[in-house]
């Protein structure tokens, strides 16, 4: 039964059914169960409870933080205290809290790179009443120094093998080409993304042939235009390249290519501040829940939880903030799995929904810049090589980025963000210089490392709901191509939590409810 109700689909949005954080002040209200579906809409429930953080009701699972009340009575106090020892007049406050979150929001999205910013500016834009919905962001790197969006390679393509990841960059790349109809923000100049429409070349051996021919084919369908090319069309019109071992190539013709990341996070990040939405530089260290154990209609036992603060710690400070929120948002990234599990999720009884993990964990990868005065033209796009190993042109210097990921055997240590430079020379070299033979002689001038936040089933998105968290929704596990799809997620969750399914696009495949189904929606043009 609850297999059957979980390839069901969604149900009503919470935002949309009018959850909220039980302010009077706030423009969301209550929520109350009812028969059928409810929640997340993913089974039917034979008991009617009401979720609310006050008065009788669902068992808290955490505790001592401060209430509201209570919170205003001790700073009062202490203000009164301080002010008695300082001589002179009225209070005046001695340190700026500015960077403090507040104590209640809507939503909190945890995680403001461009997958978390994305989802805030579509809620904001898609909601019924300008000012209804209000946003924090939670981001602990406010530099943004280690961040997927700003490390990555900038890449944009169609050239996927399921027709959601193709829908998606259809999408987003709309939304790229037309950035400053999206994000124009009055007074401020206008975003350059400095798109460069190169296109993808990805290669296929004899083996892999087969498989390019049905992906093209699936690509076609919807709307991408790629084309096929033999050994001797690549040979003609990339002079410079090698097609030993190459027996098929498919090209993007059109809405390929790459872009800079950072102006896509910092157009984000400016648009959504003039929408009203609120930025917390900090960490994200723990949920105050409650829960409620239920049976289906025939008998099934299970355990639904709602989320209601967010205990946030800020920079240079060993306390926490708490924020009472309606839904959370876990576009954390590469750290999604943590935040889940401070959500309780994964911590039940192996092969049962309640102990099914989210299956996303930080991957480590890295980019060399290299130079090559001999090497590829203005008109080379980003070439995916049959061994893995890939490169795009970056500038007009003759100047290269590419790299190329390990074996799973060979899975650097995720902890830190060194670079292995032996990796380049042992790995990624001998396929560059086989493939393009002027890269015999190229020289790496820097690297990075970068994280991908790699979802070990099957390589792909995690949107929408979670189906026993009920106020947990996720924008995560895009194993490398989050940035270039996130325009389009971002509108995906926000549709989720206001009207309670998806409208632009359907990404139902990608629910979280696969995991315990164990049904893959499996990727297959990873880079």
């Amino acid at each position: 039964m609850l297999r059957r109700a979980l390839r069901l689909g969604l149900g009503p949005g919470l935002l949309g059914r009018g959850l909220g954080t039980h302010r009077e002040s706030s423009t969301l209200g209550k929520a109350e169960g009812s028969g059928g579906y409810r929640g997340s809409g993913v089974f039917p429930i034979s008991s009617h409870v009401t979720f609310s953080t006050r008065g009788p009701g669902p068992r808290w699972e955490d505790s001592g933080s401060l209430g509201a009340g209570d919170w205003h009575g001790k700073v009062s106090e202490i203000k009164k205290k301080i002010q008695s020892v300082l001589p002179g007049g009225a209070w005046s406050p001695l340190c700026d809290t500015s960077h403090l979150p507040p104590e209640h929001s809507d939503v909190v999205i945890v995680g403001g790179g461009v997958l978390g910013l994305s989802v805030a500016y579509w809620l904001k834009r898609l909601e019924k009443r300008q000012g209804a919905i209000r946003v924090l962001v939670v981001e602990r790197d406010h530099t943004y120094s280690q961040a997927s969006t700003v490390l990555s390679v900038g890449g944009i393509r169609q050239q996927f093998s399921l027709p959601e990841n193709i829908q998606l960059s259809l999408f987003s790349v709309e939304f790229l080409r037309n950035i400053n109809e999206y994000l124009a923000v009055v007074d401020d100049p206008p975003l350059d993304l400095q798109f460069n429409p190169s296109g993808y070349l990805f290669l296929a051996s004899e083996e892999g042939a087969t498989i390019m021919e049905n992906n093209v084919k699936v690509q076609r369908q919807e709307g991408a235009k790629v084309c096929l090319m033999s050994p001797e069309q690549l040979q003609k019109k990339f002079p410079w390249i090698n097609t030993e071992g190459v027996a098929l190539a498919s090209y993007g013709l059109e809405n390929e290519g790459w872009f800079d990341p950072w102006c896509l996070l910092q157009g984000l990040r400016r648009k959504v501040q003039s929408m009203g939405v609120l930025f917390c530089h900090g960490e994200v260290t723990r949920f105050v829940s409650s829960s409620n154990h239920m049976e289906t209609a025939i008998g099934e036992k299970v355990t639904l939880k709602r989320i209601h603060e967010v205990h946030v710690k800020v920079d240079h400070s060993q306390e926490y903030q708490p924020v009472e929120c309606a839904i959370v948002v876990n576009a954390a990234g590469a750290w999604s799995g943590r935040i889940a599990e401070l959500a309780g999720i994964g911590k039940g009884p192996s092969g049962t929904l309640q102990g099914t993990k989210l299956p996303v964990e930080p991957r480590k990868r890295y980019v060399y810049l290299w130079h090559c005065p001999q090497g590829p033209g203005l008109e080379a796009p980003l070439v995916a090589d049959p061994s893995g190993a890939y490169f795009r042109r970056e500038g007009l210097g003759n100047n290269y980025l590419g790299g190329c990921s390990p074996a799973e055997e060979e899975e650097p240590d995720p902890g830190n963000l060194e670079v292995d430079h032996d990796f380049f020379q042992e790995k990624v070299w001998p396929h560059l210089a086989q493939r393009v033979p002027a890269f015999e002689t190229l020289k790496v001038r820097r690297a990075w490392a970068g994280y991908y936040d790699y979802n070990t089933f099957d390589q792909n998105g995690v949107v929408g709901p979670h189906p026993l968290v009920i106020n947990m929704y996720f924008a995560t596990g895009f194993s490398g191509h989050g940035l270039q799809q996130a325009p389009a997620v971002g509108r995906a969750v926000a549709e989720v939590m206001l009207e309670g399914h998806f409208q632009t696009i359907n990404l139902s495949p990608f629910l979280f409810s696969r995991f315990y189904l164990g049904e893959k929606a499996q990727e297959h043009c990873i880079i």
